[in-house]
């Protein structure tokens, strides 16, 4: 059968020792500092809702947010059995193990901290904060790709490829790429298009709605075509773990939105 060969990229981008830059880190350093920088681009329009020089301390809370919140997701929804009997191995960040949804968790209970701390509304914080968030999950999927990790399930489509790490050697769906470009670009453009193009930022809540509902459709969609976790395989009525994570998000995103356009539009409210 035809098939795209796979690109024999070292996950490695550097090694001095026992030193090492690989790119699944320098995936998430790239997509931390240009969602940053998006958040203080966007921050700077009216409505006035963070001051930028505050971003710079909210990247820390962030940061912190999708590390520890992605890991402990992982060890919980993925993989909590192994991790019970080996603990300390949930520490090894290095081997990699994260989980969207746990970071998304850990990302709004920063958010709700900061935003006390600070006397800050949470949803217009929230409505810029989301906007980047497709630009790390573009960076995080290739770096997926890179590593020959989280395939798609078997294919016969003309772009189907082997991936090194697949004990079976059969041609499969670069899920990864599907996913990189519907959580990633497509998502990124309508966000783009809502804050920049239209009043929906007076509006709070409102794109933290669509980003929810967007990632949650993008996300099942995906998983059909991604090889299911291993550990895990199909659960209840043959969907994934992905896919049953994602319905909390499309319901709360609804809820979100439908709250938002009860309220009456407030352009300069902090």
């Amino acid at each position: 059968m035809l098939t795209i060969p796979f690109p024999a990229i070292d996950p490695v981008l550097i090694a001095i020792g026992p030193f090492a830059i690989r790119w699944y880190a320098l995936a998430y350093i790239v997509g931390l500092l240009l969602g940053w920088r998006y958040c203080v681009a966007i921050a700077r329009r009216p409505p006035q809702v963070i001051d930028p020089p505050l971003l710079d301390d909210f990247l820390v809370w962030v940061t912190l947010g999708v590390v520890l919140g992605g890991r402990i997701g992982y060890v919980l929804f993925y993989n909590l059995p192994y991790y019970a009997e080996h603990p300390l191995q949930a520490l090894e960040l290095w081997k990699g193990g994260m989980s969207f949804h746990g970071g998304t968790i850990g990302v709004v209970t920063a958010l709700a901290l900061f935003t006390r701390k600070h006397k800050i509304n949470l949803l217009r914080l929230g409505d810029i904060l989301v906007c980047a968030v497709p630009i790390g999950l573009f960076f995080g999927r290739l770096a997926n790709f890179i590593n020959g990790e989280l395939y798609g399930r078997p294919a016969d489509v003309p772009w189907a490829m082997v991936f090194p790490s697949d004990r079976d050697q059969l041609p499969r769906h670069p899920s990864q790429l599907y996913e990189a470009a519907l959580e990633g670009i497509v998502l990124f453009a309508i966000l783009f298009y809502l804050q920049r193009f239209t009043r929906a930022r007076e509006r709070s809540g409102l794109i933290s709605g669509v980003f929810l509902i967007g990632y949650g459709l993008a996300r099942t969609t995906a998983e059909f075509f991604r090889e299911p976790d291993q550990q895990l395989g199909y659960l209840l009525g043959g969907f994934t773990m992905g896919q049953l994570l994602s319905l909390p998000l499309i319901a709360i995103g609804a809820a979100m939105i439908w709250y938002a356009l009860q309220r009456t539009p407030q352009p300069q409210a902090r």
